[in-house]
């Protein structure tokens, strides 16, 4: 069985499954894991500085504000889901789709 990255848009933006490895030699993208997008987050997960770094390292690959990235389960863990907004201003629906095609190439 082949995995699928689970990314859905939704009337508030982009849905996504990521899978964070924190303390990594550098940040970047490491390809799926399971369903999720997989990240590596050169910060330690100690007092929420890896989900701020990779709400960080998301919002300036994906070009949105840092503001559009939110954390909506897994706070606490590797696995997350989160929600991109598209920027404030321009065409919702094309946002979505220049987000989730991004998303895609970085596969």
């Amino acid at each position: 069985m082949i995995n699928e990255l689970s990314l859905r848009e939704t009337p508030e933006g982009i849905r996504l499954k990521i899978f964070v490895q924190p303390k990594s030699s550098k940040n970047g993208f490491a390809g799926l894991y399971k369903d999720a997008l997989k990240i590596k987050i050169a910060a330690p997960p100690v007092d929420g500085a890896a989900n701020k770094m990779c709400a960080k390292f998301l919002a300036k690959r994906l070009n949105v504000p840092k503001t559009s990235i939110e954390i909506l389960s897994g706070e606490t863990g590797r696995n997350k889901t989160i929600r991109v907004r598209p920027k404030p201003g321009k065409d919702f629906k094309a946002e979505c789709a220049r987000i989730s095609r991004m998303i895609r190439a970085l596969l």
